[in-house]
C-alpha cells in the first residue's frame, strides 16, 4: 500500500463542483484583482478568526513582513523569534531591516518557551514573534504579559494553526498584527499562494492595505513606498469555499492524531506529540521524535509511507544567517528537534486503517 505524506484528492474531490462554480464566478465577473471575492473572504475570515480586520495578501511571508512594517519595526530593531521554526519567520524580520533574535522552544510543546524570552530582551527589542508550530497554540497569556511589561509588539505567525486556541482565545487574534498563510498544504489552503494579516487595530489594517497595494489608497496616488502583495480574486474565491469546511477538516485531523496516539503509545524509542493543557492543537502536522529518524524514514519510505522533516536545519544554522555568527551548539533544543523530528502523514480523508498500517510498520522497525 502507498500512503503519501499529503493527499489533496479526498478533500478536493468532495468540493469540486463548488470550486468550479467559484472559478466560473470569477471568470465571468471580468474583475480579477481587489474585488468582491476578496472583500467577502476578508469579512468571513475575520469572523472565523474573531478579529476586527483581515487583510488578504500574496502569501504568509509577505503577511508577516507587512505586519511588522505596519507596526513600525525597522532597522536597528530586534525581534524575538523561536529557534525552532521555518526560516520564513526570520526572513520577515530581515525584510524590514531588523535583526532576528532566536530563543529556544519548550522541549515538550516545541513552541517558543516564554521563560526564555525575557532574558533575550534588550533596549533594541521591538517585538516578539511566536509561531504556533505544527498547529498547537503557544502560551499566549504569558507572552502577552511579557510584551505588555516591556512595551513590545506581538506578531503571531499563525500559518500552521488556523482555529487553534489558547485559554479559549483563537490564535491570530492575540497579537497587535498577525500573519497567516494559505499555501495549498496549510489547514486552510488556496490553490496557489495566499496569506493574510489579522488584527484588531483598524489603523494597522489600513496601513497594511496601503502597503500591499503599491503604497496607494486611491489609484495612481501613492502615499508611501509600498509593495505589490495582494491576494487575487481567484484564490479568495477558492478560500471562500474551503473556509466553510475548515472546522470539519480540522476535526478529521484531530481524530487522525488521536488514532496515532492510541496506536503508537508505548513504543520504546518514540516520542509522541504533547499538547499544553490550556492549548488546542489543530494538527497541521503529526510530528514524532526518535534518534533513529534517518533509518525510520527510510524504512517507512521503502514500505510506501511518505514522511517529511520539519525542519532539518534550524534558521540559526542556515547559510543565509551566517552573518549573525551562530554556531552548532548555540541552541541545543532546536538542534535536537531538527535531528530527531519526523512528520507522519495526516490529511482529511485518511482512514483509521491507514494509521494502523503505519503503526504496524513502525513497530516492525523498532522490534
Amino acid at each position: 500500500m502507498n500512503i503519501p505524506f499529503l493527499n489533496f484528492e479526498p478533500m478536493h474531490s468532495a468540493i469540486k463542483t463548488e470550486m468550479q462554480k467559484a472559478f466560473k464566478e470569477v471568470y465571468d465577473s471580468y474583475w480579477y484583482v481587489m474585488g468582491q471575492q476578496l472583500i467577502k473572504f476578508e469579512e468571513a475570515y475575520s469572523r472565523f478568526n474573531e478579529v476586527k480586520c483581515t487583510v488578504g495578501v500574496s502569501n504568509g511571508l509577505d503577511a508577516l513582513h507587512l505586519a511588522l512594517k505596519a507596526l513600525g519595526v525597522g532597522p536597528d530593531d530586534e525581534v524575538i523569534v523561536p529557534s525552532n521554526t521555518y526560516i520564513a519567520t526570520a526572513l520577515a524580520v530581515s525584510y524590514v531591516g531588523a535583526t532576528p533574535v532566536f530563543v529556544e522552544p519548550n522541549s515538550s510543546t516545541y513552541n517558543i518557551e516564554p521563560a526564555n524570552i525575557e532574558a533575550a530582551i534588550t533596549s533594541k527589542t521591538k517585538a516578539i514573534m511566536p509561531v504556533h508550530l505544527y498547529g498547537q497554540a503557544c502560551d499566549m497569556v504569558t507572552i502577552m504579559n511579557i510584551a505588555q511589561k516591556h512595551g513590545l509588539f506581538v506578531v503571531e505567525d499563525n500559518a500552521q494553526a488556523h482555529g487553534a486556541t489558547f485559554a479559549g482565545k483563537v490564535t491570530g487574534s492575540w497579537g497587535h498584527a498577525n500573519g497567516t498563510s494559505f499555501y495549498p498544504g496549510k489547514n486552510l489552503g488556496a490553490l496557489g499562494d495566499g496569506g493574510a494579516v489579522t488584527t484588531n487595530n483598524i489603523a494597522v489594517a489600513e496601513q497594511v492595505r496601503i502597503l500591499r497595494n503599491y503604497g496607494s489608497k486611491i489609484k495612481y496616488s501613492n502615499e508611501i513606498i509600498g509593495h505589490n502583495m495582494r491576494l487575487d480574486e481567484l484564490q479568495a474565491a477558492f478560500l471562500n469555499v474551503k473556509l466553510e469546511y475548515l472546522k470539519e477538516w480540522t476535526a478529521q485531523r484531530q481524530q487522525i492524531a488521536e488514532w496515532y496516539n492510541e496506536e503508537l503509545e508505548g513504543i520504546d524509542g518514540l516520542v509522541l506529540p504533547y499538547v499544553h493543557p490550556d492549548a488546542t492543537h489543530v494538527c497541521h502536522l503529526y510530528v514524532i521524535r526518535t534518534k533513529e529518524r534517518a533509518n525510520l524514514q527510510k524504512f517507512l519510505n521503502d514500505k510506501g509511507i511518505g514522511t517529511l522533516i520539519h525542519y532539518p536545519i534550524p534558521p540559526h544554522l542556515q547559510k543565509a544567517y551566517a552573518k549573525l555568527g551562530y554556531k552548532k551548539g548555540d541552541f541545543p533544543i532546536a538542534e535536537d528537534l531538527a535531528e530527531t523530528s519526523l512528520s507522519l502523514p495526516i490529511w482529511p480523508g485518511m482512514k483509521q486503517e491507514d494509521v494502523k498500517l503505519i503503526r504496524t510498520i513502525i513497530k516492525q522497525f523498532f522490534h
